[in-house]
């Protein structure tokens, strides 16, 4: 104990002396020992003032949390360890994957479609590192705009990893080396995930690559393996099979992405093998071997057991999902209660069992979407300033963000026939659409399944050019229990994608007209 009051009076004497020697530079006794006091509140606010509201983590779901705070006249302050606002949807996710596929999307586009608009293209190649520092460029910009956001909502932004020492107050590691003491009348835990790895398989982000690697590759490999059919797994696979390389996805389940409905993954499937991407389903990886600098030797054999088998790849993306990141919190410490897979069990408040404590986005159970966490923001900020939130997890949009895109909002048909709800489906083709034929994109379609005795619009799935755009009609009309006939009666403007989920509609309680 008197060891560490020492190196706390060392510490505040190193900045009084600071202090005082900046104040010197005053030009009267007055301003010097106003400018005095003035740093010294400054830099002592976060230890001797409490906030009403600590956020930790700078995500989606923690910088919304923030401002909504902010904006509800609550003392907010968020505290972030990265050193950049964002989280890994900013910086090392959702943005930069984004910037990927549509460069490689305008790169694919000129090497095969282009011609047949008339804009001829000889000798199209792709620069790599303008590529990515286009990418880099928008991850920065964003980033710096969030931080003028908490300027603008008066949100006091700490760089810095946070650790409970009560329910009502943190010791912050900061970045530049120092520490400090941050209380809160309510915090809030927004640290979102981290990568989910694989036994047996150690990610070193160069060769063996998770997406965060997978963004900051150096050059194209010539063959490229993806450990997982999920999202994120057919997004980077997909950047990189338009850029040149060989790609193979390895799944142990029997279909790419599990949760989306059964009709339009079959579809979307196929559309990915027409742009050469391999699968390889019901298969489990053994082990990797990185022995060798030429080539990685994954060792494979089927889900179910059976013979081995060894195939060969230049880089190994491993998108096994992703794990609620909780680490160096000291949860413990306060009593914060965790399932056996690290998320936090909070109430329809986003309170947890710790009276103040509070947790939203992907350290709580739920879907693992930015989107989600930016909703639990509001919605805990509305709570805790006394008003009421509400975030509905049935009614999430899922979006894949290949080229077609596939979103849906709502039920799968699966899960509709699994309950026993009598339904119906409306379908319509988008090679019906004079929109998507005008532009020569016309992949895809769109599925309304609705209630059969009511009409109630159950889910809706969409597989086509913009699907992430055209969802959200479909999932506003399912968060205000509209039915297909609501959609089908709303005049949509000519000639729109749109129109396709109007005629889909049309085909759920009646007949669609063009086709």
């Amino acid at each position: 104990m008197a060891m560490m009051n020492m190196v706390r009076r060392k510490s505040s004497n190193n900045m009084l002396r600071y202090l005082l020697s900046a104040s010197a530079a005053d030009t009267t006794t007055t301003t010097s020992l106003s400018s005095f006091t003035r740093r010294f509140k400054n830099y002592y606010s976060t230890e001797t003032e409490s906030n009403d509201v600590v956020v930790i983590g700078g995500g989606p779901g923690g910088y919304v949390a923030a401002i909504k705070a902010a904006q509800l006249g609550l003392k907010t302050t968020c505290i972030e360890k990265r050193g950049s606002l964002g989280g890994t949807c900013l910086n090392v996710g959702c943005i930069p994957s984004k910037a990927l596929l549509h460069s490689s999307h305008m790169y694919h586009e000129a090497k095969t479609k282009f011609a047949n608009h008339g804009v001829k293209c000889d000798n199209v190649e792709v620069d790599l590192s303008a590529m990515m520092a286009q990418k880099d460029k928008a991850v920065f910009n964003l980033t710096k705009g969030v931080e003028t956001l908490f300027k603008k909502n008066k949100v006091t932004y700490v760089k810095g990893a946070a650790k409970f020492l009560s329910p009502s107050e943190l010791s912050v590691d900061i970045i530049d080396g120092d520490n400090t003491i941050i209380k809160g009348k309510h915090i809030i835990i927004a640290t979102g995930s981290d990568v989910k790895g694989l036994p047996g398989i150690t990610i070193d982000e160069q060769r063996i690559v998770s997406s965060t690697g997978a963004l900051a590759l150096t050059q194209i490999p010539k063959k490229l393996i993806v450990i997982g059919a999920g999202y994120i797994g057919l997004e980077m696979g997909s950047v990189w099979a338009r850029l040149g390389s060989e790609v193979t996805v390895v799944e142990f389940a029997p279909d790419i992405v599990p949760s989306m409905d059964g009709e339009i993954r079959r579809q979307f499937q196929r559309s990915l093998e027409k742009q050469k991407m391999k699968f390889m389903l019901k298969t489990k990886v053994v082990s990797v071997d990185t022995s060798s600098t030429d080539v990685i030797k994954l060792t494979l054999e089927p889900s179910a057991g059976g013979d081995q088998y060894v195939v060969e790849a230049d880089v190994v993306l491993v998108s096994a999902g992703r794990t609620p990141y909780t680490s160096g919190l000291d949860l413990s410490k306060i009593g914060v209660e965790t399932d056996k897979i690290g998320r936090i069990p909070v109430d329809r408040r986003f309170s947890t069992n710790v009276k103040g404590v509070y947790a939203i986005g992907d350290v709580i159970p739920g879907p693992m979407l930015a989107h989600r966490a930016e909703d639990d923001g509001i919605a805990v900020a509305e709570f805790i300033s006394g008003k009421e939130g509400h975030v509905d997890y049935d009614k999430v949009p899922g979006v894949v963000y290949t080229h077609p895109e596939v979103a849906s909002v709502g039920k799968t048909e699966e899960q509709v026939k699994e309950s026993g709800v009598a339904y119906r489906v409306g379908k319509f083709p988008m090679i019906g659409n004079s929109r998507a034929k005008s532009i020569d994109d016309a992949e895809g379609l769109v599925k309304v399944i609705a209630e059969k005795e009511t009409d109630k619009i159950l889910g809706v799935h969409i597989m086509s050019s913009n699907a992430g755009e055209l969802i959200h009609e479909a999932a506003l009309a399912i968060s205000y229990d509209a039915s297909s006939e609501d959609i089908a009666r709303t005049c949509h403007a000519h000639p729109t994608l749109s129109e396709a989920l109007k005629e889909a509609a049309m085909a759920t309680y009646d007949k669609p007209i063009n086709i």
